[in-house]
């Protein structure tokens, strides 16, 4: 397989892309403005204790507190308490409000939540991860061979700083104890300073940042699996080969400059980062996936779409299934999809092509460094999965909770809006003595308003008595209505006719007629202006001359204002 990663330098913002036979599998992106704080030491204060829930709530000088569990608070024997399996302490023994402590972000705030924190240091190094407030030797479960893992855990067991832990990175496999010295000297200078700036430092403060994109990628991903990395900044290109002399020579030659066009565009990301914004997964059989996120889990629907197959349902049913397996593996990796995972495969009846699409599955997710669990399928149908959360997903990074649907992914109707427009302008017109109401909405409740040959509106009028104006302005958001009385006549007159017969505008063609496929529909302080033969000429500005005015519209022609 031909690993490639990306790395795609603007002013902005860092992103970076891993590629595997050409396809995106992962992408991140770091902004100056909302950089990643996972890795981040902080020295915080204790706001309040909450034994019922166990936890403790920690200022560390975020915008929203963060949240300390009891065990990630006793992982460092806080207040003299040791983490012992056996003895089950109390949130209030171990932590008092006002209390100062030392801790890690162990996952993002996200949404309405604040960071999770732990006091488990952890300080990755090129080989090997320090854990200082632990004695504990770990080995990456990457590593398989059972004779590899013994070896390295007798070398870490020697090399291991006297009451402190280590965990044996995948990239250490094969290395010999001479090589794990560079990481334990860097990492426990680090960790001393740490201790130091701690000490010294007022609380709420942040002690120890993590590596930014770039070398935090140098050191997690670049590994002898990947094959080329190609970075479009000079300047960071220089930077890279000079870490990587320093800490992985043999990798240097796979570093590569790239300076033509926009990199991402050239593979494909840019395109492939429009598609992570959608639901909607296309596969290549025609059938889809689609995913929907919430904040309690992620739930994940296979179709067969337009796949008809070519055998039997059964087989067409199978095949769309185990191609869905792929890409739902992808995308977990890609969207950086964490926390409970619901899948609703395509109903199988056979059991074998239920173990053969569990199967699939858990083969596709090991190639995840993020740890994954496929826990089966249940009683109803649905394949149940855990994908551990760390980062931010990329919707949070590229995406904003929507203004206007507050969060519910959709909009209200153009029917709904209309009937509230009306319902406001009948209680409009029984509480003024104003003998018009101007309605401005959004073009397509506008249409509703008024109806088919006004009928809509000579009705509003009848019913209200008075003279209805209404506005269809573009510029409007579906959702918005701005209604207000008009208590002069000139005023009525100015708003409700603003063009007259004979008169020659510049107007822009926005949209073609409804029922007349030779015309254009254009507007002038929203009202409607139907211009003859421009259904060819949308978004483009031309010469009219008004020849007729109604009410709610009026029609024009084109004119060569050079003659």
């Amino acid at each position: 397989m031909l690993k490639e990663i990306l790395v795609n330098v603007r002013e902005e913002e860092t992103r970076v892309a891993v590629m595997e036979d050409k396809v995106a599998v992962e992408i991140y992106i770091e902004r100056s403005l909302n950089q990643r704080l996972v890795g981040n030491i902080y020295k915080g204060k204790v706001e309040n204790v909450l034994p019922g829930m166990q936890a403790a709530f920690v200022d560390i000088g975020l915008e929203k507190n963060a949240f300390l569990f009891v065990e990630d608070a006793l992982a460092s024997g806080i207040s003299g308490h040791e983490a012992d399996p056996g003895v089950k302490l109390n949130i209030v023994d171990v932590l008092k409000a006002g209390q100062e402590v030392l801790v890690q972000i162990a996952k993002e705030p996200i949404g309405t939540k604040g960071a999770r924190v732990t006091t488990h240091m952890t300080l990755p190094g090129r080989f090997l991860v320090l854990m200082p407030t632990v004695d504990y030797v770990g080995i990456s479960r990457r590593i398989e061979n059972e004779a590899e893992r013994d070896r390295l855990r007798s070398v870490a067991e020697r090399v291991k700083p006297p009451g402190m832990g280590l965990i044996v990175r995948t990239i250490a496999e094969g290395l010999s104890e001479e090589d794990f010295q560079q990481d334990i000297s860097l990492l426990t200078r680090l960790w001393k300073k740490i201790q130091n700036r701690a000490f010294h430092g007022p609380a709420p403060n942040l002690i120890h940042k993590d590596l930014e994109l770039i070398q935090r990628i140098l050191r997690d991903l670049f590994t002898e699996d990947i094959d080329n990395l190609i970075i479009d900044s000079r300047y960071e290109y220089e930077k890279v080969l000079e870490l990587m002399e320093l800490t992985s020579p043999d990798l240097k030659n796979r570093v590569n400059l790239y300076e033509q066009e926009n990199l991402f565009e050239k593979y494909g990301i840019e395109e492939e980062i429009e598609k992570v914004l959608k639901p909607r997964v296309w596969l290549k059989s025609g059938g889809h996936i689609v995913i929907d996120r919430t904040e309690a889990l992620t739930a994940i629907d296979v179709n067969t779409g337009k796949y008809v197959g070519s055998t039997d349902l059964a087989d067409t049913v199978l095949k769309t299934n185990l191609e869905a397996c792929t890409e739902i593996a992808r995308h977990l990796r890609l969207r950086n999809i964490g926390g409970i995972i619901i899948i609703d495969f395509i109903d199988m009846p056979s059991l074998e092509h239920q173990n053969q699409v569990v199967r699939k599955l858990e083969d596709e997710v090991k190639k995840d460094k993020t740890k994954t669990n496929v826990l089966g399928l249940t009683q109803l149908g649905l394949v149940e999965m855990t994908r551990k959360k760390v980062r931010q997903g990329l919707e949070n990074v590229l995406l904003k909770q929507c203004p206007y649907c507050e969060g519910k992914g959709r909009v209200l109707s153009e029917e709904t809006i209309s009937i509230r427009a009306k319902n406001e302008i009948i209680k409009l017109a029984q509480h003024t003595s104003a003998e018009a109401v101007l309605v401005e909405v959004h073009p397509s409740v506008a249409s509703l308003l008024i109806g088919g040959s006004g009928a809509n509106l000579r009705e509003m009028e009848a019913k209200t008595r008075k003279h209805i104006i209404v506005r269809g302005c573009e510029h409007y958001h579906q959702e918005v209505i701005n209604i207000r009385a008009l208590h002069s006549q000139s005023e009525i007159e100015a708003i409700g006719v603003p063009v007259r017969p004979g008169q020659i505008l510049e107007v822009k063609v926005e949209e073609p007629h409804t029922s007349n496929i030779y015309d254009g529909i254009g507007r002038v302080n929203g009202f409607i202006v139907d211009i003859e033969g421009a259904n060819s000429l949308i978004g483009e500005t031309v010469p009219v001359e008004i020849t007729k005015v109604y009410r709610t519209y009026c029609k024009a022609k084109m004119v060569d204002v050079g003659k």
